[in-house]
């Protein structure tokens, strides 16, 4: 499969890159490296997310090419759906980008519906960005400091800073490469995970107000209503790494956060540590992702929503 995509990159000249809404570091790093791979060989690229980046990722090389607007398609010849299970994630214009004649599909969520028949896919990888390394290597592509850069976020995000359980030799040795060719894990973590705005430190005092601990401080969870976000001058971006902060808790198997989108409607992250799978929670709720790492939306009052997820815990357990 993978040489069939190295083929299509060959014959293609205008491509279009684009990922899931609420956008993470893999996401947005495995564009940013595509683009510049791209742009290398001559080929014309966008790239186009429906929401916008997040400020704390606006330093990786090439994010202000970034588009938040797509018009025509039909001048592209092929679209990248990077990071997504399912082509609905990109947005608004799923429907629009279904009809560019080849869609490839790099992903790594075991919930992946196989919407593309042409895809790199490997739910057991840490990041799309470790399968576009991959992909880069069997291409012999050039990996400059910007591409490098790029996929070190990618796979540095999706790993929890290489402590998830999905870091593995094969992971370690892509980080490596891209050390060796110019990606800087000092300046990158820093940008990533030392440089929050005040607004967030503020939206966190507020969420850390509503910790909650359940079956013995094996679950934890933190909520952030929309009024919480409207009093501290926060946007949903700034909840980036909450669910971390309950998993980082001794004891804790399952860590959850709740977000409030509109009233009664719940986003939630979830992350576990040991043998529960957040995924098969989840996927309960017609969400999706990998065993220690996976999200859904839930309508429901959050008292109501919360019991819900805690009884599809204990079965889960």
């Amino acid at each position: 499969m993978i040489n069939k995509i190295i083929k299509k990159i060959k014959e293609g000249q205008h491509f279009l890159i684009t990922s899931h809404t609420k956008l993470d570091g893999d996401a947005l790093g495995s564009e940013l490296a595509l683009y510049c791979m791209l742009s290398d060989l001559g080929k014309k690229a966008v790239i186009y997310n429906e929401d916008k980046t997040p400020d704390h990722y606006s330093f990786l090389p090439s994010a202000e090419k970034i588009a938040n607007k797509l018009d025509d398609v039909s001048k592209f010849d092929v679209a990248f759906i990077l990071d997504c299970s399912e082509l609905e994630r990109v947005g608004e214009k799923a429907k629009e980008i279904a009809r560019i004649k080849t869609l490839i599909n790099i992903d790594h969520h075991i919930s992946n519906n196989g919407f593309s028949p042409l895809k790199l896919w490997d739910g057991q990888a840490s990041s799309t960005g470790e399968l576009i390394f991959r992909l880069f290597e069997k291409m012999r592509a050039k990996m400059s400091p910007e591409i490098c850069t790029n996929l070190y976020a990618a796979i540095l995000t999706d790993t929890g800073g290489f402590r998830y359980t999905n870091t593995t030799k094969d992971t370690l040795y892509a980080a490596g490469k891209l050390v060796e060719n110019g990606a800087d894990p000092q300046w990158i973590s820093e940008n990533i995970y030392e440089n929050d705005s005040p607004v967030k430190i503020i939206l966190m005092k507020k969420a850390l107000e509503t910790l909650s601990l359940d079956f013995q401080n094996q679950v934890g969870s933190l909520v952030v209503t929309k009024s919480a976000l409207k009093e501290s001058g926060a946007t949903y971006e700034h909840t980036e790494g909450f669910v971390e902060i309950p998993r980082s808790v001794k004891g804790i198997s399952v860590s959850i956060l709740y977000t409030q989108l509109e009233d009664n409607y719940y986003k939630l992250s979830l992350r576990s540590k040991g043998k529960i799978s957040v995924e098969k929670i989840a996927k309960k709720f017609g969400g999706g992702g990998h065993a220690n790492a996976a999200a859904c939306r839930i309508k429901g009052n959050i008292e109501v929503v919360k019991e819900e997820v805690l009884e599809a815990i204990k079965e889960t357990r």
